[in-house]
């Protein structure tokens, strides 16, 4: 278990895909792992409409990060309210996270680098630079990474940079 404190864990709803979304996430991170599946009892099969001995919880960590996963049923959705940021250091990594989010989703890109996996879950891959690239003295050049940006499905970093630099 992780032995670091962690005050705030995201806690994702699922239909009943819990256990196969934990498991498809830490194939992609580094650091990842599962930490511990809960089952439903009779009790709690009961209350939630899921069926005895069936996976509840899922509780793991993706890239150190804790987190947790339900199985709730189909009360609840992702939307596009929340999302999970992926900060990268070089376009390969944006490269591989974009790609790797994207298998067996259907077309579910968005502007500005943002995604939704096969579950549904809204990410933003998008370089570590990009809050310098968009927060410098340089008005014009934060209005031209701004303009870039806008333009861009996947976010593509050399672009970024050059759009920076005029």
């Amino acid at each position: 278990m992780n032995t670091r404190f962690q005050r705030i864990t995201p806690f994702l709803w699922f239909d009943h895909q819990a256990e196969e979304a934990a498991r498809f996430y830490v194939s992609i991170f580094p650091n990842s792992r599962v930490l511990a599946t809960t089952r439903y009892a009779s009790a709690s099969a009961a209350a939630s409409g899921q069926a005895e001995g069936s996976v509840m919880t899922v509780d793991f960590e993706l890239d150190g990060q804790s987190m947790a996963a339900l199985n709730g049923g189909p009360v609840f959705r992702f939307n596009e309210a929340v999302s999970l940021v992926v900060h990268c250091r070089t376009q390969e990594e944006i490269d591989h996270y974009w790609e790797r989010l994207l298998e067996g989703a259907a077309d579910q890109t968005g502007q500005c680098g943002w995604l939704k996996d096969r579950f549904g879950l809204s990410w933003q891959v998008v370089p570590e630079d990009m809050i310098r690239l968009l927060t410098g003295s340089d008005a014009a050049s934060v209005a031209r990474v701004h303009a870039a940006i806008m333009g861009m499905t996947k976010l593509d970093l050399p672009e970024l940079r050059r759009a920076a630099a005029g």
